[in-house]
């Protein structure tokens, strides 16, 4: 049997590599250097095959052969300087700077360019993680970046520390950066796409025989409220962000012609320290927008005093406030029962709606739209909240159960549960990178205001057909004219 040439153990190589299952659980960790040893090994193949061509009497083949040929080589070139930067850890040297000062380890398995250690902690991580990178980077010749997690397998759950190249990491966040000028101009044209937005809905809700006048009223003072409540979440959101050294993207506004925006996006743009980190940056938004809303709302009902909008109401469909119990109970609030006739709202006008005031408005709508993005789904407000206090695999099933319900909602009927569900599914999907420490707990302060801001959520989008529940500010209210 003859020898296989150079050339043929090369292609019998990669071919071997696309069956290999092993290879291919080591490809998909991912590893870096093993992909681009594989590239390197293609543009070597071809430049040998190129060269054997080479040899034509065709001035005009040769000509675009030598073309394509530097052009290979200095691909080559570059995948020779990218596998010195992306080079794969040598774990037998970072197993040695493990121990009883800081983290032992007693397993280890290959992750991608890194590793994985398995042992448990002997310090307090605030001391080991500082230290522990240290250690590893001088051990390594370059630096790493670790995350402290627990693993659990057959019911026992152990600790572990993940070791990464820290170029690897640096090359992840670059890949889906956002703070790019294409970025900001898209947050601008977001920006003033939800302005159009909110102009257009505060339009379907003039009183009749409304004047232009009356419309510029109703939109500056629907403005008001929206850039108050975003200006005030995103200050919250930022200065948090900033306390725990965290960097986000531009915060890029979601226009919606039903609610006028539907929140606020962005990204994490490098390593969160802790799950506090992870919990505390979603919580300073919703919560500060929960309670500016509120204030919102509560100052135009006072200052309104009356609770018939003033001069410029906006008229609002009677099932706004019905649908839901904490909107229920506002609607029980501000329509009190003034005559014998029933469940009336005093003010309501039939075929028109309730009146009510356009920063009262902004402030109800402000709670709608921060509940929205508080459902535990993907990489929405809720979504990182549930990854901070319950990990990320009861936070995926969560996910995948709100997609499912917005899926339900939006097939019967609700154009905004489908619309809401196609984007928190498509463009908030996935995870967060997991936080450095990922072991401490929340603490049971955490924990409380988790469940309060997954309460106020529930109350105020929860569903009710009016006349479902037997109190009478969750019956459907109805007209003089319907007796």
């Amino acid at each position: 049997m003859s020898e296989l040439s150079s050339e043929e153990l090369d292609e019998l190589q990669e071919m071997d590599w696309k069956t290999d299952e092993e290879f291919k659980k080591f490809m998909g960790n991912p590893s870096i250097e093993a992909a681009i040893k594989l590239e390197k090994k293609r543009a070597d193949r071809k430049l040998k095959e190129l060269d054997r061509e080479s040899s034509s009497d065709n001035p005009l083949v040769g000509f675009f052969t030598g073309v394509v040929r530097d052009s290979l080589a200095r691909e080559k070139e570059r995948l020779e300087k990218a596998e010195e930067t992306f080079k794969a850890l040598d774990l037998n040297k970072l197993k040695n700077c493990f121990g009883l000062d800081t983290f032992f380890a007693t397993d280890v398995r290959r992750f991608g360019d890194g590793g994985i250690f398995i042992g448990n902690l002997r310090r307090p991580i605030e001391e080991v993680i500082p230290k522990l990178e240290k250690k590893l980077s001088e051990a390594a010749g370059r630096e790493v970046v670790l995350w402290f997690m627990e693993e659990k397998t057959n019911d026992i759950t152990k600790q572990a520390c993940v070791v990464q190249p820290k170029a690897e990491m640096d090359l992840q966040f670059e890949s889906t950066k956002l703070s790019t000028p294409l970025g900001y101009v898209s947050a601008i044209v977001l920006c003033v796409t939800t302005f159009g937005t909110i102009a257009l809905t505060s339009g379907f809700f003039l009183k009749a025989g409304a004047t232009f006048d009356d419309y510029i009223a109703d939109v500056v003072h629907l403005f008001a409220g929206f850039i108050t409540i975003l200006g005030v979440s995103e200050i919250a959101t930022r200065v948090t962000a900033a306390r725990y050294g965290v960097q986000i993207s531009p915060s890029f506004l979601v226009p919606s012609n039903w609610t006028g925006c539907l929140g606020v996006m962005n990204n994490y743009e490098s390593l969160l320290p802790n799950k506090k980190a992870l919990f505390d940056i979603p919580v300073a938004r919703t919560a500060s927008a929960y309670l500016t809303s509120l204030v919102l709302a509560v100052a135009a009902f006072v200052a309104d005093g009356s609770f018939n909008g003033g001069d410029n109401a906006l008229y609002i469909r009677p099932q706004f406030f019905y649908n839901n119990p904490l909107l229920s109970f506002i609607q029980f609030v501000i329509g009190p029962y003034a005559d014998d006739l029933g469940n009336v709202l005093p003010y309501a006008v039939e075929g028109v709606g309730v009146p009510v005031d356009p920063l009262a408005f902004a402030g109800l709508l402000g709670m709608v739209v921060t509940s929205l993005n508080l459902l535990p789904c993907g990489r929405l407000e809720g979504g990182r909240i549930a990854q901070a206090m319950f990990g990320r695999s009861t936070a995926a099933l969560l996910s995948f159960a709100t997609s499912l319900l917005l899926g339900i909602g939006g097939l019967s009927g609700s154009v905004l549960c489908l619309a809401w569900g196609l984007f928190s599914t498509f463009f908030r999907g996935g995870e967060e990178i997991p936080a450095k420490d990922e072991i401490t707990p929340l603490g049971d302060d955490r924990t409380a205001w988790g469940i309060v801001l997954g309460l106020i959520c529930f109350l105020t989008l929860f569903p009710n057909g009016g006349g479902t529940f037997s109190s009478s500010f969750f019956s459907e209210p109805f007209f003089r004219g319907n007796l």
